[in-house]
């Protein structure tokens, strides 16, 4: 299973025909300036090419209506004028005599991808396509959009395939008001969009774009909208809406298909969106998204009219697609004002919905809008004073993402011999790295005092048995061979993760790593931590201790410890990510000890998923003698299997649930990434 790729050069055989500054940056560079950047990086070779097809009448009858489709059909057969009045029945389209063709390729490309998903061909894909779909009606063209590329594609994977829940994830810079209106009725779709909005000032200027428009009837809950207020928003803005808003949602809702309307409009440089979110963000939402679904994830090219920013951002996403490491997420900070009183009353404004966010905060005073609208419309006018445009990005820059190549060996494991290499995976044996180890270990970590008897460690004051020497030995080299990229990541099995880890995290913290420690059960507090900041260990147990000791050890405790589920995902996608990725290390040390509580294989699967897209990848996992039958599960997914669905999450237990929230509360002073509420921050727009 790979990553599919359509693509067709016919869509870029149209064009604006006449004078229209609305419509102008809708070109066919948009679509030949991303794919020659998949070609020149190898990107598309690697890739699936799956050949695109024209939708059916009656493909496109699943949303549209008869007369509109009918309608549309003429167009090629318009003069020039025509052309024009037709288009100018609908907003801020044109139509070309080649549109409507182009525009059944665009969305028979995004029924194919459908297709190679459900049926097994391909894990995931990207369509690229134009004309964008999002903005399209029922019976309207708009924004570009013709017909609805990802909503046909929704009802087509859930007629044809008997897919029950969508989730389709817009993060396309305008609001896709036609994805909404065609699904605001229907539980068995999932709709969320974030959107430049600006109090209602901001194309499409629909008052049912902001966050009270959350669906109607049985679809109340059902249809999530986040508004960008003010411009230059920044990766941290779009990172705490996933950790706050979606993904807890998403999880819950428990989708059997994710389709993304992947307009990267929303990227910097952008004139449309003027939003300041670099394309490497790009790579860490895809990962978010690519354990939901058994990984079916489909992504269709909506927007993006710079295209330098728009080629960056199709390129890090399809090497995520592909399985690649995404690039460190760097300089991370917490959600500015404005994004954070967004994120607040979209938790509000749902969390009668979903149990996920039964303790969000009630939506902030009025007054804080007014005074922010004020505010803004003060810094405008103070522009305009000095000559300023209020969206000139006149001269922005920004770096080139930074690529990380997967190295030759993706999963190492240090398992007993008597143990089968997993699949996908390279036994990892001390006598063939033999001249790494002195390279690798200065002064030596170990030292022998009898060649017949046990090693004792300079670290640890009592002695080892020559296996267990042996196989933290192993562990230090292979720490060596992921600093240097020669390997992704690892799995180790040792007779005790406590007296395991300590030297693991001396030597990492020796070649200048910040080490993001993960402990998932166990009775006590692990012990030589480090308090430093050179590591920062979070502790998800039922004996965690109920305050944390400083800011870089969090104690996070689970009544029912990690055996519910719901629980457990609430910990790891509200708390664990959010200080993960502000803190942004250079491994991961994720253990298992004893007294883990249950937890399924499922769950633990999601959480070492989801910390591949920290550290370059380079994740390694230690499991005790004991938890053999993990070893299995772990390096399905590190080798990069999708983890299984954890199906519909019931609401939490309640204390754990409680525990949670304060735990949350505490931190967000020193952790500004934890944050959700404008109450929580008494800080100025950054």
């Amino acid at each position: 299973m790979g990553t599919a790729l359509l693509y067709d050069e016919e869509m870029t055989r149209y064009k604006l025909l006449w004078l229209d500054p609305d419509c102008e940056l809708e070109r066919p560079e948009r679509l030949t300036a991303s794919h020659e950047a998949l070609v020149s990086c190898g990107l598309a070779a690697r890739c699936v090419s799956i050949p695109v097809r024209q939708a059916t009448d009656d493909d496109i009858l699943l949303i549209h209506s008869e007369e509109y489709l009918e309608a549309v059909k003429k167009t090629p057969y318009m003069t020039l004028e025509d052309l024009r009045e037709f288009a100018l029945v609908y907003g801020c389209v044109y139509f070309h005599p080649n549109s409507y063709r182009c525009a059944t390729l665009a969305a028979g490309a995004a029924l194919q991808l459908v297709d190679g998903v459900m049926t097994g061909r391909v894990r995931n894909g990207l369509a690229l396509v134009r004309p964008p779909g999002h903005h399209s009606m029922r019976s309207a063209a708009n924004g570009f959009c013709v017909f609805n590329n990802v909503a046909i594609a929704a009802k087509y994977a859930q007629q044809k395939y008997g897919v029950q829940r969508v989730l389709i994830v817009d993060w396309d810079i305008h609001h896709g008001q036609g994805v909404q209106y065609a699904f605001e009725d229907d539980p068995s779709v999932l709709y969320f969009s974030w959107h430049r909005y600006e109090h209602q000032k901001f194309w499409p200027e629909l008052r049912e774009s902001d966050y009270d428009s959350v669906g109607k009837d049985k679809g109340a809950g059902f249809n999530i909208n986040v508004p960008w207020n003010k411009v230059g928003m920044q990766n941290s803005d779009y990172l705490a809406v996933f950790f706050h808003v979606l993904l807890p949602v998403a999880y819950e809702f428990c989708p059997d298909l994710v389709l993304v309307c992947a307009g990267f409009d929303s990227a910097i440089g952008d004139p449309e969106g003027e939003m300041c979110a670099t394309p490497d963000i790009f790579a860490h939402l895809t990962h978010l998204l690519m354990n939901l679904a058994g990984g079916k994830l489909c992504l269709m090219l909506e927007g993006g009219y710079n295209l330098t920013s728009l080629s960056q951002s199709v390129c890090v996403t399809v090497r995520t697609l592909l399985g690649d490491p995404a690039p460190r997420p760097a300089n991370l900070q917490g959600p500015c004002q404005s994004a954070l009183e967004s994120i607040q009353c979209v938790r509000a404004a749902h969390r009668k919905y979903w149990s996920c966010l039964k303790l969000a905060a009630g939506a902030p005073p009025s007054e804080v809008s007014t005074k922010r609208i004020k505010l803004e419309e003060k810094e405008r006018e103070e522009k305009l004073q000095r000559g300023e445009a209020a969206d000139s990005k006149a001269g922005i820059t920004w770096p080139q993402p930074q690529t990380c190549v997967l190295p030759p060996v993706r999963t190492a494991v240090v398992i007993p011999e008597e143990m089968a290499c997993p699949d996908g995976c390279k036994r990892f044996n001390l006598s063939q790295h033999a001249d790494s180890l002195s390279d690798k270990c200065d002064p030596p970590l170990f030292h022998q005092n009898n060649h017949n008897g046990p090693l004792e460690s300079h670290v640890l004051s009592f002695p080892l048995s020559l296996h267990a020497v042996s196989t933290l030995s192993s562990l230090t080299v292979l720490l060596g061979k992921m600093e240097k990229n020669e390997i992704c990541n690892g799995l180790a099995v040792v007779g005790d993760v406590s007296m395991a880890m300590a030297p693991v995290i001396q030597h990492a913290t020796s070649l200048k790593q910040r080490v993001l420690v993960v402990c998932v059960g166990g009775t006590e507090v692990p012990s030589h931590l480090p308090e430093d900041g050179t590591t920062l260990t979070v502790h998800i147990s039922k004996e965690a201790p109920e305050e944390p000791s400083c800011k870089y050890y969090i104690p996070v405790r689970l009544k029912n410890s990690c055996g519910d589920t719901s629980g457990f995902a609430q910990a790891i996608l509200s708390v664990l990510l959010p200080l993960a990725y502000e803190y942004d290390p250079a491994l991961v040390l994720l253990t298992r000890l004893p007294g883990s509580g249950g937890l399924n294989d499922g769950a633990w699967q999601q959480l070492v998923s989801l910390l591949q897209g920290l550290a370059w990848g380079h994740v390694l996992v230690l499991v005790q003698e004991c938890h053999k039958a993990l070893v299995k599960p772990t390096a399905a997914a590190l080798s990069g299997s999708p983890a299984p669905s954890l199906g519909r999450l019931p609401a939490p237990v309640v204390e754990d649930f409680e525990a949670l929230e304060r735990l949350r509360v505490r931190l967000q002073a020193d952790w500004m990434l934890l944050r959700t509420s404008v109450q929580e921050s008494g800080a100025e727009d950054n």
